[in-house]
């Protein structure tokens, strides 16, 4: 996939991936790649400012957990990151409702 693609997106991308449980950062990748089914390869100097950056504006918290014997910055959504989401995902539905209606080969221009 191309990665412009996802500009714009990957904040509405790493709130949902947050949504059910806390994950630490490789886990996220791994979730991303996952629920994609592997057309998602964002790579970790693209995630970690991102989740650092949602964390400031209060969309997500951290505390540093033991996962498999090794100390890790686990990230979960907060409220405020639930509310976000939800706004993320209401967008989402109103973008490729337009888009999809441009893009369509039978679409009529209005007159």
């Amino acid at each position: 996939m191309n990665p412009d693609a996802l500009r714009g997106h990957l904040d509405a991308l790493l709130l949902s991936v947050l949504e059910r449980e806390p994950l630490h950062g490789y886990a996220i990748i791994e979730a991303l790649q996952e629920r994609s089914a592997g057309a998602l390869n964002v790579p970790t100097g693209t995630v970690y400012p991102a989740l650092r950056r949602l964390e400031r504006i209060g969309y997500l918290a951290s505390e540093w957990a033991t996962v498999g014997g090794r100390r890790r910055r686990t990230y979960r959504l907060t409220d405020a990151g639930r509310k976000q989401l939800e706004g993320e995902r209401s967008a989402w539905r109103e973008f490729t409702s337009v888009i999809g209606g441009v893009l369509r080969a039978n679409a009529v221009a209005p007159r």
